[in-house]
C-alpha cells in the first residue's frame, strides 16, 4: 500500500537533517540526478539517498510515495529545466523547434535519468505546462483540433524517442560508446564498393553523420510535413 505524501507546510516544520541541510522535494530530485550521473540507475536506491542527504531512509517516503513517484518527479525536473528561459516567438515552426530542441537537450545531458524516465507519464506541473504550450502553439497557428492533436503526438514521441536513443548511447560506458563510434571509420569505411557499394560511396559522410544525433533533422522533416498540412487545410 502507498504512503501518504506529508503536505509541503508539513514538511517545511520538520527540523534539519544531521548536515544541517533542510529537505524538500528540490533537494531530492537534485541529489537524484546526481547519483544517477555517478551510479546509473541501479545506484538509485533509498539507501543511497538517505546516504547522500544524511538522513534516514523512511524520510524520503514524506516527500514520495515511493521510488517511482520519485523517477516521475526527476522526468518532471528535466522538463522543467528544458521549459526555463524558453519565450513564444509567434512564429509555430520556430518555438515548436525550440521547444523540441530545449527538451532533447535537458533528457541528453542528464543521460542515466533520461533512460530512466523518457518512456514515462509524469502528469505533473512541467510536463503539463510543456504539453499545454505545444497544443497551444500548434493551435494558435490555425491547425484543425484533430491536425493539432496528430502532430502534437509525432512531435512529443519523436523529441522523447531520440532523447531516449541519443541518452541510452551516452549512457554507454565511455570504451563501449568509443567502441560504436569507431565502427563507422574502422567497418564501414572498408567494405569494398564491390559487395557494399551503397555503403562504399556514402562512407565518408556516414562516418561524420552517424555519430551525431539525428533528431535534429528528424525534428525539421516533422516540421516540414506540418508546414505543408497547414497550408492544405488553409487553402
Amino acid at each position: 500500500m502507498a504512503k501518504p505524501v506529508v503536505p509541503e507546510e508539513k514538511r517545511r516544520r520538520r527540523r534539519p537533517t544531521k548536515s544541517g541541510r533542510v529537505l524538500s522535494e528540490q533537494l531530492i530530485v537534485e541529489t537524484a540526478l546526481r547519483l544517477l550521473r555517478e551510479h546509473g540507475s541501479t545506484g538509485l536506491t533509498a539507501r543511497r539517498l538517505g546516504l547522500a542527504l544524511d538522513c534516514d531512509p523512511s524520510t524520503l517516503y514524506r516527500y514520495f510515495r515511493g521510488m517511482d513517484d520519485l523517477t516521475l518527479a526527476i522526468g518532471d525536473a528535466l522538463i522543467g529545466r528544458a521549459l526555463h528561459g524558453w519565450r513564444r516567438t509567434g512564429q509555430w515552426r520556430e518555438d515548436l523547434r525550440s521547444i523540441g530542441l530545449r527538451i532533447h537537450e535537458a533528457y541528453v545531458s542528464h543521460p542515466q535519468a533520461a533512460v530512466l524516465t523518457a518512456s514515462r507519464v509524469t502528469g505533473r506541473a512541467h510536463e503539463l505546462a510543456a504539453d499545454e504550450a505545444v497544443l497551444d502553439v500548434l493551435r494558435t497557428a490555425g491547425f484543425p483540433l484533430p491536425e493539432t492533436v496528430r502532430i502534437y503526438h509525432a512531435f512529443i514521441d519523436t523529441t522523447l524517442a531520440f532523447a531516449a536513443l541519443d541518452a541510452a548511447s551516452l549512457a554507454l560506458p565511455s570504451a563501449a560508446l568509443r567502441s560504436d563510434e569507431e565502427m563507422w571509420r574502422s567497418t564501414y569505411a572498408r567494405l569494398p564498393a564491390e559487395t557494399h557499394p551503397r555503403i562504399a560511396e556514402a562512407a565518408p559522410l556516414l562516418a561524420t553523420r552517424m555519430v551525431t544525433s539525428a533528431y535534429p533533422t528528424a525534428l525539421d522533416m516533422l516540421l516540414d510535413s506540418a508546414a505543408r498540412r497547414l497550408e492544405e487545410v488553409a487553402g
